[in-house]
């Protein structure tokens, strides 16, 4: 799990509340927005950073900015975090939210490799393929290596499975160089 105790404390607590509220992946997606807001605009950074800027200022300037775009839930616990001067762990905490939301909502994620790009159609069908595979919801992240040369390549948590073309002829390259030499394999 990523963040260190007190992120992941912070997005155990944010996760009971998007519970409650069923929005799991909802706060989920706020919550890396607004980390990426924060992360992206040095300003916004700068004001939440620092000790000048008084946290009843950032707390208004958070609640102006999400103004009718997150629930008055999600709005709070930010306040909670500016409150307690942990609006540094934003990153964190969004980090440690999303193993906590994929744990709760069953889903992994896969790192997907092809020679060629997979046209949207593929893609669905190899992230339901994967899904039957290993019984939870699979969220493939797909990338390109054409020295694969075809097929792929799939790696969920420790676990890889490499369908590559590229393996195939190695393992036919060693079969051959291993034959023996009465013609058996």
């Amino acid at each position: 799990m990523r963040g260190g105790p007190v992120a992941r404390n912070y997005a155990g607590a944010l996760l009971d509340l998007a519970q409650r509220h069923g929005a799991v992946p909802a706060y989920g997606e706020l919550l890396d927005a607004v980390a990426g807001a924060v992360g992206s605009e040095p300003r916004l950074a700068a004001v939440l950073s620092s000790p000048r800027v008084r946290k009843d200022r950032k707390k208004r300037l958070l609640r102006e900015g999400l103004g009718g775009r997150a629930p008055e839930p999600f709005v709070r616990f930010l306040e909670a975090l500016v409150q307690r001067g942990r609006q540094g762990l934003l990153h964190e905490i969004a980090h440690a939210y999303e193993d906590l939301a994929d744990a709760h909502l069953g889903r992994v994620h896969a790192g997907v490799v092809t020679a060629h790009p997979a046209a949207p159609d593929l893609q669905a069908d190899i992230a339901a393929a994967l899904s039957r595979l290993v019984g939870q919801e699979v969220l493939p992240h797909f990338r390109t290596d054409p020295g694969l040369l075809g097929g792929l390549v799939v790696r969920i948590g420790d676990r890889v499975l490499d369908g590559s073309l590229r393996r195939r002829l190695r393992l036919l390259r060693y079969r051959m160089l291993h034959a023996r030499a009465d013609g058996g394999v």
